[in-house]
């Protein structure tokens, strides 16, 4: 198993979309710090994932794809958009899907790639949030249009149990 950090906005969204990849063994959300400059928390999760059934590139591509990765806005800071990476071969790697989502697609991404230094976990009361309760507003409103965006570009990459929904 592996380990990679992801800054998407929200981490209630974030959570939501890695939470039915396949190949995903968890998703803890929570708050992601790097080393300085960029040592404040903001938003993210941690994906425990297998690379033998997901690639690291399958989800950059899921990450760039899933939130506002080339916007950038007044709460970048609490919601940076991030790739925290745990190892230097996760770093050039990481970089490496990062220019060729660039080039392919044209756009300028706000992504950080940066290495992963701290890790404070939600209240367990919000983890889970979208499972707990998806009729929630904010799931109606922010989290289904990213699982339907999900299920519409990348329904190989999913679990069984989404696709039928």
């Amino acid at each position: 198993m592996q380990k990679i950090g992801l800054g998407g906005g929200c981490h209630w969204c974030t959570e939501a979309v890695f939470q039915p990849l396949r190949g995903v063994e968890s998703v803890e959300q929570g708050f992601i710090a790097s080393t300085a400059p960029d040592d404040t928390f903001s938003e993210a999760v941690i994906v425990t994932f297998d690379p033998d059934a997901i690639s690291l590139s399958d989800l950059i591509a899921v990450h760039l794809a899933t939130h506002a990765s080339t916007s950038n806005h007044s709460m970048r800071g609490k919601y940076r958009s991030a790739v925290y990476v745990f190892s230097d071969a996760q770093m050039e790697q990481a970089q490496s899907e990062l220019d060729e989502h660039s080039r392919k697609t044209g756009a300028a991404f706000v992504t950080s790639i940066l290495p992963f230094a701290q890790f404070k976990p939600s209240a367990q009361k919000f983890q889970n949030y979208y499972k707990t309760d998806p009729e929630r507003p904010f799931c109606k409103a922010y989290i289904d249009p990213k699982l339907a965006k999900l299920r519409s570009n990348y329904a190989d990459l999913l679990k069984n149990e989404i696709t039928r929904s």
